[in-house]
């Protein structure tokens, strides 16, 4: 410790100063050699930085690296081609309104059931949201792709846009059957995106990358983008809509991340282009093991031709034979050997389970319990193949149809004369052909 002293100082000697000279020496470097003990113990002496206040050494120091990294690939380049060009999709509904007490009539009563029932006050809300892409341009008038099954029950249609901004849509046309529809919107906000372009879906390789954009789980993640690869081509996927109408896709298998609202959306290639619509994925199978990476597209080949016809149409004419039929391999043996009647070797094909009059089966002569097994040289295991193989045809075509009726083998020509809208209506949907 030094300690200042505010008493006057004698005057001293020159032995004396000498003397102190060395003791005040001496004291110096006793003090420095103390503080450099202390300051190895200490381990200041082991790091070239210096400790601050926090104890923490170069705390605070922390910085951004000056590394700069090429970000740019094929995915962001494809994906940025079409980006601006998705839009979500939302379905509106008339809001309902309970009659009468609301919950407490059920516990009161109201006297009489027919008044409890739901009005329509008019006004419309949110009832789910889809993914889209706009896919043409005219003007101002911008035509949108997208699922069928994400403008089901709609009462009106909004699209956002990339930009944010909510415009309105009205529907041109539906498919069920390939679950499609295109939407048309009229607005100055439309009339500077470019539009996406489709490739050529049937030019496809397992194993190329795939990329899927759309706004999975609604709009508040619209314009997500998630990529994989083609994970299988062909893939027959059938189901059946709200509606009860069956649903068949030839489609495109992907390993691209689909979620609930990235329905209706584009599967990309690496050139930017359209070579699918995102449609449906699965979940679970049937004895509840989870899944994970399997989504399902329909192939830009089968969209072009169906968005063709709705937008000049509105709806997609198909031919129709005129029959109801069940698949002969669900057929029990006893139902098989003793009321179809084929020989045993016939295992796979289609049993008419009735004709209707005037369509082109009854006037081409075939019956009840015929079984069809080729349509022209292709072979039919099922009612949903027989569609699939009708459906590649129009209206006013003429089709070979090779059939068994009990155990003699027949081929007839049958003249496509009608389409399956003007088909009677019947319970068994989506046993109608």
């Amino acid at each position: 410790m030094i300690r200042k002293d505010i008493t006057p100082t004698p005057k001293k000697s020159p032995g004396f100063f000498r003397r102190f000279g060395i003791s005040l020496l001496g004291g110096v470097l006793g003090a420095v050699l103390t503080f450099g003990i202390f300051y190895v113990a200490n381990g200041s002496l082991l790091s070239p930085n210096n400790q601050n206040a926090s104890g923490s050494p170069s705390a605070g120091n922390t910085k951004v690296s000056n590394m700069k990294v090429d970000v740019n690939s094929d995915i962001t380049e494809a994906a940025s081609k079409v980006q601006d060009a998705v839009v979500s999709v939302i379905n509106l509904q008339k809001q309902q309104s309970q009659s009468g007490l609301g919950g407490f009539s059920d516990i009161f009563g109201n006297g009489n059931d027919d008044q409890q029932s739901q009005d329509d006050n008019g006004q419309l809300e949110e009832a789910s949201e889809g993914s889209g892409v706009i896919y043409k341009l005219e003007g101002k008038t911008a035509y949108i792709v997208t699922n069928n099954h994400v403008v089901e029950k709609q009462d009106g249609l909004e699209v956002l846009l990339k930009d944010g901004s909510k415009v309105k849509a009205t529907l041109v046309g539906t498919d069920p059957y390939t679950d499609l529809a295109v939407l048309k919107v009229e607005s100055d906000k439309v009339a500077n995106i470019k539009p996406a372009t489709f490739g050529d879906s049937s030019s496809l390789k397992v194993g190329e990358p795939a990329i899927a954009l759309g706004s999975p789980l609604g709009s508040q993640y619209a314009n997500s983008v998630t990529s994989g690869i083609i994970s299988s081509l062909n893939r027959q996927v059938v189901n059946q809509n709200d509606e009860g109408q069956t649903v068949n896709i030839n489609a495109i298998q992907t390993d691209a991340a689909i979620n609930p609202g990235n329905s209706g959306g584009p599967l990309v290639n690496m050139a930017g282009q359209v070579v699918g619509i995102n449609s449906s994925k699965i979940v679970q199978t049937e004895s509840n093991v989870s899944v994970e990476g399997i989504g399902f597209a329909i192939p830009s080949n089968d969209v072009v031709n169906v968005i063709n016809q709705l937008e000049k149409d509105g709806k997609v004419i198909r031919p129709a034979l005129g029959i109801t039929m069940a698949n002969l391999s669900d057929l029990s043996t006893e139902q098989v050997s003793e009321i179809v009647k084929v020989p045993s070797s016939v295992t796979q094909g289609v049993v008419i389970g009735s004709v209707q009059s005037s369509t082109p089966a009854d006037q081409a002569g075939l019956k009840k319990y015929d079984v069809i097994t080729k349509i022209d040289d292709t072979d039919v295991s099922s009612g949903v193949e027989l569609q699939s193989e009708l459906y590649k045809h129009k209206v006013g075509d003429t089709v070979k149809i090779t059939y068994y009726r009990q155990d003699k083998k027949n081929t007839v020509s049958v003249k496509l004369s009608i389409d399956a809208n003007s088909l009677k209506s019947n319970s068994q949907q989506k046993s109608n052909q």
